[in-house]
């Protein structure tokens, strides 16, 4: 869903630092009523497949169907993994991947360099009785301890220490990016799914855009944005430029980009209600054309059949019982361009998944924020 808004040179931190890192509060530098609707409805699930339940049903089964891709997250992890949870909850791990590879490389912010990021990673705890969701985003910019992990072709990492959260993916692709999470949180991920930003771009253009609203001006060249403060229907490109930004409004820090992906996310589940999408079946078919060539997903949800099922099984979750954070972090006293994890506040947030029950507040006092906070709403 989302690309870093100015070209990375390679993966920073791979090598490690050579001074002292100490965990210290610091500032980065500036370079309606309830809705029923399916968590984060980004059409990859319930919104475009209903249409199955139509005439030509089988026909358009078989070719949905074909547009999926999956790995085997499960078979490359093995066994060696947190114990799934055994209280009804569910944890999936969401990735935007940002390959600039064939006609990504038109969208902007960075050059075709043979890799893909994940720029942006959540974790999605849907809570027992699938009535509501805590989602935790992972900032890019933090810096971990990554393990040793097997990709699904089955070439090994060696582990490396005090590198950037999404060198993971970029490292060993989907099964190291769920190994590294589960590393990180302690937490088993259930099932995985993986965004393209160029299929992003094309849902919000089949949804016929996103109404959303902003409190001040936003201006990035990089991502090719440029929003007066007021109301606004986003298509395709302001969609995936807004959740994209980091320069352009806050501190010019991934925290910021997180925030305005969050509102996005909220606006997006929003307008899902208010376009028509049941009643149209064009518009139901292109969502679903292009929603499931869009993900990859883990083998579980690797057909339609059991991406619907996995989708109504959340139909009960709308925006006001979503409960967004960000992961604990402070700025990195010896890098402004980097973030620590805040031990004590994250395991807070690990614990309170682990055992269903709701993030406590306390858990995202006095940590790092981007500054963006309110900038944009729903429309």
């Amino acid at each position: 869903m989302s690309a870093e808004s100015m070209p990375d040179p390679a993966i920073p931190g791979e090598s490690g630092s050579t001074g002292p890192r100490h965990r210290a509060k610091g500032r980065r530098r500036k370079p309606r009523a309830k809705r029923r609707k399916g968590l984060l409805v980004v059409a990859w699930t319930a919104a475009g497949i209903v249409v199955l339940g139509g005439t030509g049903a089988g026909v358009l089964y078989f070719k949905l169907n074909g547009n999926l891709k999956s790995v085997d997250i499960d078979q490359v992890l093995g066994t060696d993994r947190p114990e799934k949870a055994d209280n009804g909850s569910e944890n999936i791990l969401v990735l935007g991947s940002d390959t600039r590879s064939g006609g990504n490389g038109k969208l902007g912010g960075g050059t075709d360099d043979g890799t893909a990021r994940s720029d942006t990673a959540m974790i999605v705890h849907v809570h027992q009785g699938h009535k509501k969701a805590s989602v935790v985003s992972i900032p890019r910019d933090t810096l971990i301890d990554r393990p040793e992990c097997t990709d699904t072709d089955g070439g090994e990492h060696p582990a490396a220490d005090d590198v950037m959260f999404n060198s993971a993916y970029a490292t060993g692709g989907a099964a190291c990016a769920v190994k590294t999470v589960e590393s990180l949180s302690g937490l088993r991920m259930d099932h995985y799914l993986e965004v393209d930003f160029g299929g992003f771009q094309q849902l919000i253009d089949d949804l016929g855009g996103v109404e959303v609203t902003t409190t001040e001006d936003i201006e990035d060249p990089d991502s090719h944005l440029d929003l007066k403060a007021g109301t606004h229907r986003l298509d395709g490109e302001q969609a995936l430029g807004l959740v994209r930004t980091r320069h352009g409004v806050g501190d010019g820090s991934d925290l910021g980009r997180i925030q305005l992906q969050q509102a996005f996310i909220k606006a997006l589940v929003h307008q899902v209600e208010d376009v028509g999408v049941l009643t149209n079946p064009k518009r139901l078919y292109d969502l679903a054309d292009t929603a499931t060539k869009t993900v990859t997903t883990d083998s579980d949800l690797g057909s339609v059949n059991s991406l619907m099922s996995f989708a109504g099984g959340l139909k009960g979750i709308g925006p006001s019982n979503m409960h967004m954070v960000t992961m604990p972090v402070i700025y990195d006293p010896a890098d402004a361009n980097r973030v620590l994890v805040e031990e004590t506040k994250a395991q807070q947030v690990w614990d309170a998944l682990k055992n269903d029950r709701e993030i406590p507040k306390t858990a995202t006092e006095g940590t790092a924020t981007g500054e963006a906070d309110g900038v944009v709403s729903a429309g």
